[in-house]
C-alpha cells in the first residue's frame, strides 16, 4: 500500500509541477537568453527540464550533456576564453561533486554562473536529500562563489541580471540558487 500512496503523490507531484515549472522556467530561460548567455551545459536533472529542453531546440545556442558536473566549470572556463557566456546547471547534489574544480575560477579569475535547482530546504521530504542541500551555500562561499537566491517567479529576471552582471562584468563566480518555494519540493 505505501509503494501505491508514493506512486500517486509522485503522480500528483508531476502534473501540477508541469505547468508551475514551464512557467518559471520559461521566465528564466527567457532571462538568460535576453543577457547573452549561448552555452548551457548541465547533467540531466528534472528541475531543469524546461531550461534543458528549450536550450536543446534553440539553433541560437549550444546545448552540451554533462557526465559529471565538474565538467562544466572547465568547458565554462574555455567558453569565456572563446568569448562567450555560459552557465552551468545543476542540482545541489551535484555541488559537492564541483568543489575541486572550483579552485580553477579562483586560480583563472574568468567569471562563472550556474543555476542550482535545490533540494533539501524547504519542504523537503527525502532525508538523504538534507545534508548536501544544506551545505550548498557553506560549500559554494567557501570557494569565494556569490550565492543569489530565487524563492519566487517574480524575483527571476532581477536575481538573474544580478547574478550574470556580477559574474561576466566583474568576473566573479556567481551562484543562483533555485529555492524548492520555486521550483516545488519533491514527495520523493
Amino acid at each position: 500500500m505505501a509503494m501505491d500512496q508514493l506512486q500517486q503523490q509522485t503522480e500528483k507531484f508531476l502534473d501540477t509541477e508541469v505547468i508551475k515549472t514551464e512557467t518559471w522556467a520559461e521566465t528564466l530561460y527567457d532571462s538568460l537568453r535576453a543577457l547573452g548567455i549561448t552555452i548551457f551545459c548541465y547533467v540531466p536533472d528534472a528541475g531543469h527540464r524546461v531550461l534543458i529542453e528549450r536550450s536543446i531546440v534553440d539553433d541560437n545556442v549550444v546545448s552540451i550533456p554533462l557526465t559529471t558536473e565538474e565538467e562544466g566549470v572547465a568547458l565554462l572556463a574555455g567558453a569565456h576564453l572563446g568569448g562567450k557566456r555560459g552557465v552551468l546547471l545543476m542540482q545541489s547534489s551535484g555541488v559537492g561533486n564541483c568543489i575541486n574544480m572550483m579552485s580553477l575560477i579562483n586560480a583563472g579569475r574568468f567569471p562563472f554562473l550556474t543555476i542550482v535547482s535545490m533540494r533539501g530546504d524547504f519542504g523537503e521530504q527525502n532525508p538523504w536529500q538534507l545534508p548536501m542541500g544544506q551545505a550548498v551555500e557553506p560549500c559554494l562561499t567557501a570557494m569565494d562563489t556569490l550565492c543569489l537566491r530565487i524563492e519566487t517567479r517574480e524575483d527571476i529576471p532581477s536575481t538573474t541580471e544580478a547574478a550574470t552582471q556580477m559574474a561576466f562584468k566583474s568576473d566573479q563566480s556567481v551562484a543562483i540558487l533555485l529555492s524548492q518555494k520555486l521550483i516545488g519540493a519533491k514527495p520523493f
